[in-house]
C-alpha cells in the first residue's frame, strides 16, 4: 500500500528526512515511531499530498504521487493530531462536507455518514454540534470522516494524544476494527504500549532516517526481555537480561536496589540512539 523510497525534505538548513525510503503491505498496522522533531509528521504530511517533497519517490497503493496525486489521495483518509472539525457545525454536517470535498453523491454521502457512526459509537450524536463533544468523541468523529470516502489506506497521526487512558483504550479497540475490516493502517504515535499493542510491525525513525524496522517483539528481543532500573548518580540506569531471573539475581546483588520490569519499545528506541520517544 506504500512504498517511498530516497525521501528527502528540508526546511531551510534543517534537514527532516533524510533518503527515507519504506514499504507497507495491504492490511498491516503499521508503528512510525520516532522522538518530536524526528520526520514522522513530514512523512505522512508527503504522503498524503500536503507537502512536496525535495527529491526520491512515494507510491500510494501504486499510484505516484508526483504522476497521479489526486488518484493517490482519494485512497487514503488521514486523522491530524490537531482536532481540526468545524465546531459549530453538527457531526452530521462536519461528514457532509467531508463528503462533498471527494464528490460523493447525496444518498451515498448520508449512507455512509449513517453507517460510520454507528461505527465509532456515535450514532446518537448525529445533530449534536461539535464544539459540545468530548476530547475521545471529537476523535473518533475524526476517524469516522476519514474513512467515510472508502480509503483502503488510513493515517492515524498521534491519535489519541490527550486523551485519558479510558478513552484511549476505547480508541485502541476502533483502530483494531478498522484493521481487522480490511484497511491498511500507518500510526505514529509517542505512546510505546500502544504501538506494542497495535502494531505488528513497527519502524524507528531518527533525525529523518530509518534506523531499524521489525515486529515489536523482536525489536524488544534484541535488547532484552527483561530490565532492571536503578538509579545512580542523579541518573537512571537500565541493563537488560534474557529472563526474569538472571534480572532478579542482578538485583539481589545491589546495594542500592532498583526495580525489575519487562522491556519495551523504548527501551529498544533508546538503545539504538539514546533518546526517548517523547
Amino acid at each position: 500500500m506504500i512504498r517511498i523510497e530516497k525521501l528527502k525534505k528540508s526546511f531551510g538548513k534543517k534537514l527532516a528526512l533524510d533518503s527515507l525510503s519504506l514499504s507497507v503491505g495491504k492490511g498491516e498496522l503499521f508503528a512510525f515511531l520516532g522522538p518530536n522533531g524526528a520526520g514522522k509528521t513530514t512523512a505522512i504530511r508527503i504522503m498524503t499530498g500536503l507537502s512536496r517533497k525535495d527529491s526520491g519517490t512515494c507510491e500510494i497503493a501504486g499510484a505516484d504521487l508526483d504522476r497521479e496525486p489526486l488518484k493517490a489521495k482519494r485512497l487514503c483518509g488521514l486523522v491530524t493530531q490537531n482536532v481540526n472539525l468545524d465546531g459549530e457545525l453538527s457531526v452530521a454536517e462536519n461528514l457532509d462536507i467531508h463528503g462533498r470535498l471527494f464528490a460523493m453523491p447525496g444518498k451515498l454521502r448520508r449512507q455512509r455518514a449513517s453507517e460510520y457512526l454507528g461505527y465509532v459509537g456515535m450514532e446518537d450524536r448525529a445533530k449534536d454540534l461539535v464544539k459540545t463533544l468530548s476530547g475521545g468523541l471529537k476523535r473518533r468523529l475524526m476517524i469516522a470522516r476519514a474513512l467515510l470516502h472508502g480509503p483502503g489506506l488510513l493515517f492515524l497521526d498521534e491519535p489519541t494524544v490527550g486523551l485519558d487512558p479510558g478513552i484511549r483504550r476505547k480508541v485502541w479497540s476502533l483502530i483494531k476494527r478498522i484493521n481487522q475490516d480490511g484497511v491498511t493502517i500507518f500510526l505514529t504515535t509517542h505512546y510505546i504500549e500502544e504501538a506494542e499493542f497495535l502494531a505488528g510491525r513497527v519502524a524507528f525513525i531518527h533525525e529523518g532516517r530509518l534506523i531499524q524496522e521489525g515486529t515489536p517483539a523482536g525489536m524488544i528481543a534484541k535488547v532484552g526481555e527483561w530490565a532492571v532500573d536503578t538509579f545512580e548518580g542523579g541518573a537512571m540506569r537500565s541493563d537488560f537480561f534474557a529472563s526474569r531471573e538472571e534480572a532478579g539475581s542482578f538485583l539481589a546483588g545491589l546495594p542500592a536496589g532498583g526495580a525489575v520490569r519487562r522491556a519495551n519499545l523504548e527501551d529498544a528506541f533508546l538503545d539504538l540512539t539514546g533518546k526517548r520517544v517523547l
